[in-house]
């Protein structure tokens, strides 16, 4: 499991590191080897992709554990993990962070909203109190058995309260003792500001770029600037798969060929290389056993 090595940074300087989102072992390995330092494990993501739905809480800690542990067991990349609310009281964060922990977690996340949790962008969000997310985010340093394993405390109070309310609670958050402050839906340039401003020198800060969503679009260097250390793009993989794949089946029915696909996919060798499947194969030819040719 890789460490994830974040620090506040107070008056801005190096850009926000970058964790591409990510929802399944492939993704994750094509990440890590375009050079990602850190992966985001999207709960949205996952919802997406694994039983297509949006992300109104129809995935639940064992499928996050299954898939964190898949893409954990390919890549060493540090890991972030969207744990949703939880999964339940602090008792259930107790067991929740245990699980993503043994799954090879270096960070889990988790949120202030009320069960069934929905997205930070979409409106009708409701909030559990911020005495109750103190006892989740206590009990949730209090499980680890890894002390690097890092606490993300979100907040969607901004939607839903108002920015000082957000900040009220972050306040709160800090002195619980989460590791990294994520402050979701930010609505304009100057509330980004404001929030690194109050916090940004006491903890690290996470900024969510959601296309389309209701956060201000930036860079890694833009928000680095403004005093944020990490970045998360969940979503953003998935919109582009979603994307590819509509025009895909679309040109395959139609033309009743991938033919005018083929320059923009990978081949079958091209995608075994990718996977490392050569150097599987030598591995496997190591451990000897009888060969038999293939016919011709």
């Amino acid at each position: 499991m890789g460490r994830l090595e974040l620090r506040p940074s107070a008056n801005g300087g190096a850009p926000a590191l970058i964790a591409p989102g990510v929802f399944d072992a492939m993704s994750a390995l094509i990440a890590t080897q375009a050079g990602a330092k850190a992966l985001y494990l999207s709960g949205a993501s996952v919802s997406y992709t694994q039983v297509g739905r949006p992300d109104l809480g129809f995935v639940d800690l064992s499928q996050i554990a299954d898939v964190a542990a898949r893409i954990t067991d390919r890549t060493a990349t540090p890991l972030i993990v969207d744990a949703d609310t939880g999964f339940g009281n602090a008792l259930n964060v107790e067991r929740t962070v245990r699980l993503l922990e043994r799954a090879g977690a270096a960070a889990i996340q988790i949120e202030d909203q009320q069960m069934p949790k929905r997205c930070g962008h979409l409106a009708g969000k409701t909030l559990i109190s911020a005495e109750e997310m103190c006892g989740k985010i206590a009990a949730a340093c209090a499980a680890r058995n890894d002390p690097h394993v890092k606490i993300i405390a979100r907040t969607d109070a901004v939607a839903v309260d108002g920015l000082a309310a957000a900040f009220d609670r972050a306040n709160n958050y800090i002195e619980a003792g989460a590791d990294v402050l994520f402050i979701e839906a930010l609505r304009s340039d100057d509330e980004m500001a404001r929030a690194a401003d109050a916090f940004a020198d006491r903890v690290p800060m996470l900024a969510n770029m959601v296309e389309g969503g209701r956060t201000p679009m930036k860079s890694a260097a833009e928000l680095g600037a403004l005093g944020f250390t990490l970045v998360i793009c969940p979503g953003a993989l998935a919109r582009v798969y979603a994307f590819a794949a509509q025009s895909f089946m679309q040109t395959l029915l139609e033309d009743g060929s991938s033919a005018p696909f083929r320059d923009r996919m990978l081949d079958f060798d091209a995608i075994n290389a990718l996977l490392g499947g050569p150097e599987l194969m030598e591995r496997a030819n190591v451990y000897g056993g009888p060969k038999k040719q293939a016919a011709e």
